[in-house]
């Protein structure tokens, strides 16, 4: 405690009020989920629940760019049931993938632009097997737009799929780093 010399009260130090209210302090690129003894991940490849093609895949390796541009975990190879190189293993599945036409062109009657719609979940568990993290309820949704001339038609939904698999990834790090 520190005395304060303008009042008879007596003022708390910030570090104190910080240790008792259970402040979980943690420096820029660690993971407040993952233990301190943990320094390799493995990413399996993710479920997919879906009809969706590759969905899984482009989740996967989403997760794998992001962890390894924002934290300091080695991805080890995570290939066998048990993973047991990692120190802590991802699980993902891809459950609801949805397409939906948003607009329509008054002119034709035909969709012009499509809201395309995945759920995902994730579990981290340690090297034996207890739980560090979960969220069962990932939903994220992108727009894109359709062509009605077939001669420069390009099929949008990958590219769709692939801005929600990076917001996806960026979420997914953001929660484990910052434990909210």
């Amino acid at each position: 405690m520190i005395s304060c010399q303008s009042c008879d009260n007596t003022c708390v130090d910030a570090h104190q009020i910080r240790d008792a209210s259970g402040c979980s302090f943690h420096t820029a690129g660690s993971a407040a989920h993952l233990p301190d003894t943990a320094h390799t991940i493995a990413v399996p490849v993710f479920e997919n629940a879906t009809q969706s093609y590759h969905t899984e895949l482009a989740f996967t390796q989403a997760v794998i760019r992001e962890l390894t541009s924002r934290t300091k975990y080695a991805i080890v190879n995570s290939e066998g049931p048990t993973n047991a190189d990692a120190d802590a293993t991802i699980h993902g599945r891809i459950s609801a993938f949805q397409i939906l036409p948003l607009t329509y062109n008054s002119t034709t009657g035909q969709s012009s632009s499509y809201l395309v719609t995945i759920t995902a979940s994730v579990q981290v568990n340690d090297r034996q097997g207890r739980l560090l993290y979960e969220n069962k309820n990932y939903i994220f949704r992108q727009q894109y737009e359709t062509t009605t001339d077939l001669t420069t038609f390009i099929q949008e939904d990958p590219a769709a799929v692939a801005r929600l698999s990076r917001d996806f990834a960026q979420s997914l790090v953001s929660d484990m780093l910052e434990s909210f």
